[in-house]
């Protein structure tokens, strides 16, 4: 599947305008190429009891999982730094998706990007095939 990256960018970038990140002031958005083609977004929701937080990277993938979608194939993530998913959210990026998944990082504002496949970012993950 030929991935557009200035579309999937572009709609992490809007999805990080709605952002509730009202301690850390960190906002980040996320977008979730289903191999369907469908797209899915998310942003970071904070919360006053830190723990409660969801990280836009989850919300994507969780949007996508309950409209059906059971496979990714790329994962763009903007932040103002090239912030890198957390191990939780990789963990649950690597349910759904093959070691060849792409996850870029981009600027919220530049054009700078890091570009990583499922397998780098989480080597030697436990996933579905460990259980079986």
């Amino acid at each position: 599947m030929k991935i557009d990256w200035e579309k999937l960018i572009a709609a992490a970038r809007r999805a990080r305008r709605n952002a509730y990140a009202p301690y850390s002031r960190y906002t980040v958005g996320a977008a979730a190429l289903a191999k369907s083609g469908e797209i899915y977004t998310g942003c970071n929701v904070e919360n006053a009891a830190y723990p409660s937080a969801m990280c836009a990277e989850r919300v994507a993938i969780y949007k996508g999982a309950s409209a059906g979608e059971r496979a990714f194939v790329a994962l763009a993530v903007v932040t103002s730094n090239l912030g890198s998913p957390c191990g939780a959210c990789r963990q649950v990026l690597s349910e759904f998706a093959a070691d060849d998944a792409a996850i870029v990082l981009a600027l919220a504002r530049g054009k700078r990007r890091k570009k990583f496949s499922m397998k780098q970012i989480l080597p030697d993950r436990f996933g579905p095939k460990n259980l079986k």
